[in-house]
């Protein structure tokens, strides 16, 4: 899957009276050619003016950089103009109002859904990106792709844009595809019927630092020490780098105003999920990672258990993963043979991950976990140094009858250490990864203060023989593993679902040490030495 980008809302544009068409290269689509003397060229002194959607999401924005390079003036179609002045081109755009020159970018505010605004962002462009994908779910996703799309089609055409190029999804043929990869699909078709010549191309997973569909690869491959998955993750994938990706979608923009097709691109390697994982690991020099599938896992199983151990959210994954149904390989590579290749030839899967990851700490998850883990690890044994059930004291306790046995609480405890260790580091590494400093500072500290809380429990009770100062204790502890819980939540729903039973079990510790402190009035330090009360069941 190609990486993810915005979409706008508004109503529809215009349509245009069609022109003579020419005879297309693939599906008997058809194209209007350009008016003569409109396109600029090098030789008139006019730069080319390419207008580019999704600009501001990663590969929009590495195709505008491409395209500055090139010496194309860019103008972005953007809700935000301050967004656009954040990406790493931002010192090339150009003051409100102004146009821009070869190798600068003109902002040009407004919806994607707005017919004026888009035909306003299309008057005088030489060629025209459309980056814009919905990650949207329901009934509607479908019917809103397909009416955005048709206002650009529309409005392309009626400004006379020369040149189309839209990034579409690799698919096969004759299958039942997942929802998102058959609205790429439909928008295609729209873009493709639009008049105007297009270049749809079609990727697979795009393999990029800043790709969703990479981050999810990543982070599997990093997080897990192996992977059981449903029989789809041994479908072959051809996946691509950002580099070549970004090389085809700025050479298309270029091509003979008679090309009106789809094309498929992809990288040197075709190669099934699972092996693209255990490839990851070797490249990086991680530890290997058995692979194994399973028939029960469904789509939506997966992309929940992506939400808990990636930082794509499930949403997010689902239509990721949608793409993995099916077998998504290049059947042709006919852009190839008409723009060449990049500087070096089509990267590997091996040089595409390392490109992408040259600038990223891998090892800083592996860090994490066993900072946390030694943490709790340190709660544990504290608590267990304290607890002493043997004691003269300990036994001769009223306690209420629904108190667990004693062999109950190693076999919860044990458990809940090791949730508390995985999540809050799936919790803290995440934050990292979203460049959030003040979150992730606030959520360790609440770590360091609930491991403290769960420790000092046992002092409390066993040592100081203080039940009601210890239900104090655990009723701070259940506070904090609450909002423990909402912090995990926050950073993942799956998280906090998992993390829930801990608050759970720290609420049941506090009932259970009011109860005993209830149940034992007159205890005192003075008395306690030498006198017990009466066994529990008198």
């Amino acid at each position: 899957m190609p990486s993810v980008w915005h979409a706008g809302v508004g109503s529809p544009a215009e349509h245009r009276p069609k022109e003579e068409p020419v005879v297309s290269q693939d599906r008997s689509h058809t194209a209007s050619p350009p008016a003569a003397g409109v396109s600029p060229s090098e030789d008139t002194g006019v730069p080319r003016l390419a207008l580019v959607t999704g600009a501001t999401g990663y590969v929009g924005g590495e195709l505008v950089a491409e395209l500055l390079r090139r010496g194309w003036a860019v103008r972005t179609l953007s809700r935000r103009r301050d967004r656009a002045e954040s990406m790493s081109w931002g010192d090339r755009v150009v003051p409100a109002g102004q146009r821009a020159a070869a190798g600068y970018v003109e902002v040009h505010e407004g919806d994607a859904g707005d017919d004026a605004a888009v035909r306003a962002a299309l008057e005088g462009a030489d060629a025209a990106w459309y980056l814009l994908h919905s990650m949207g779910e329901g009934a509607d996703f479908r019917q809103e792709e397909a009416r955005l799309a048709g206002i650009f089609a529309r409005a392309a055409a009626s400004a006379g844009t020369h040149r189309i190029v839209y990034l579409g999804g690799l698919h096969p043929e004759g299958e039942e595809l997942s929802e998102h990869l058959a609205s790429r699909v439909e928008v295609g078709r729209i873009l493709l019927d639009s008049g105007v010549p297009t270049a749809a191309l079609q990727a697979g997973v795009v393999l990029g630092e800043g790709s969703s569909s990479f981050a999810m690869l990543r982070h599997l491959s990093e997080r897990l020490p192996g992977a059981i998955g449903p029989k789809w993750i041994r479908h072959r994938i051809t996946p691509i780098g950002v580099r070549d990706v970004v090389f085809y979608l700025a050479g298309a923009g270029e091509l003979d105003p008679q090309i009106n097709r789809t094309f498929d691109v992809g990288g040197a390697d075709t190669l099934s999920y699972a092996e693209m994982m255990q490839r990851y690991a070797r490249v990086l020099d991680l530890p290997p990672r058995p692979v194994f599938t399973a028939p029960v896992t469904t789509a939506r199983l997966a992309a929940h258990w992506v939400g808990l151990v990636t930082p794509v959210s499930h949403k997010l994954a689902t239509p990721l993963i949608g793409s993995l149904l099916h077998d998504t390989v290049v059947r042709e590579r006919d852009l190839q043979e008409l723009l060449g290749e990049p500087d070096g030839g089509l990267q590997s899967f091996e040089e595409a991950v390392l490109a992408a990851v040259r600038t990223t700490d891998t090892r800083r998850w592996r860090r994490t976990l066993v900072a946390t883990s030694a943490a709790t690890a340190v709660a544990a044994v504290s608590g267990v140094l304290a607890t002493d059930t043997t004691s003269r004291w300990y036994r001769t306790l009223r306690k209420p009858s629904w108190m667990p046995a004693g062999a109950i609480f190693p076999l919860v405890w044990n458990p809940l250490y090791a949730d508390i260790s995985v999540v809050s580091a799936l919790m803290l590494d995440d934050s990292r990864v979203a460049g959030h400093p003040h979150r992730h500072r606030a959520d360790a500290c609440a770590l360091g203060a609930n491991l403290v809380l769960n420790g000092a429990w046992s002092w409390l009770f066993f040592r100081s023989h203080r039940p009601r100062l210890a239900t104090v204790g655990a009723a701070t502890l259940a506070v904090s593993s609450g909002d423990l819980v909402r912090r995990a939540y926050r950073s993942a729903p799956e998280r906090g679902v998992l993390l829930a039973p801990y608050a759970g079990w720290t609420g049941f510790a506090t009932a259970l040490s009011w109860a005993i402190a209830r149940r034992n009035p007159r205890l005192n330090r003075a008395r306690r030495s030498s006198k017990s009360p009466a066994d529990a069941g008198q």
